[in-house]
């Protein structure tokens, strides 16, 4: 059976739909950064998505191309993430798309070295016919950060962020939103299929004791 995320790692990503604390781990990503509105057609958000998902499949079906990575083993690629934030870290204003600066990312299998991304890179832009050399290795080590399960469109997140914050603060914690620690988000519906209220997202904030 094939290895998966969510599953074998439920508590990062199947949180229940109110706040809790969470230790997370470090974790390597493919990632994409941009800025400007991800609601865009065609826009920079949208061709990052594409470049994210063709090569995170190339990765996926490498053994299918001839190409063996040790280690390799079966999984089912994860979830879309979002690393989010404006002018000052944390602060986030919904109604100023414009303004967003973000890193798109795919979790990575711990098999997958840079030098094996790079080969995704290139495999994907000379399959896929477009330039894929925006992805990059990341690795986020978030640490504490309290979390919950958002249920409904993105433009409602700040009620759960506020209970968010709530809740941090009665447990004896800040918020600690830095340049590297980010409002963070995982995408468990497709956006495509599934009707904005029934969306699932986890909404994730770096915090620290007061």
């Amino acid at each position: 059976m094939a290895f998966d995320f969510k599953k074998e790692y439920r508590e990062f990503y199947l949180p229940k739909n109110r706040p809790e604390l969470v230790t997370v781990p470090p974790a390597a990503f493919v990632a994409v950064r941009g800025r400007g509105d991800p609601n865009e057609p065609g826009g920079a958000y949208q061709q990052a998505i594409a470049v994210l998902y063709s090569v995170a499949y190339t990765l996926r079906m490498s053994r299918k191309a001839g190409h063996e990575i040790a280690g390799f083993f079966d999984y089912v690629v994860p979830p879309l993430e979002g690393f989010w934030q404006q002018e000052r870290p944390g602060a986030i204003d919904y109604g100023r798309k414009d303004d967003f600066r973000w890193i798109s990312a795919i979790r990575l299998p711990d098999f997958v070295t840079p030098a094996e991304l790079a080969w995704a890179v290139g495999t994907a832009s000379e399959k896929k016919g477009f330039d894929c050399s925006a992805a990059e290795y990341w690795t986020v080590e978030e640490g504490l950060c309290v979390q919950m399960l958002h249920l409904g469109p993105f433009d409602d997140e700040p009620a759960s962020v506020a209970q968010m914050d709530g809740f941090a603060r009665e447990a004896g914690y800040v918020p600690d939103f830095t340049e590297t620690r980010l409002h963070h988000e995982i995408y468990l519906s497709d956006a495509r299929r599934v009707p904005p209220e029934r969306w699932k997202t986890v909404l994730r904030h770096p915090v620290r004791p007061a």
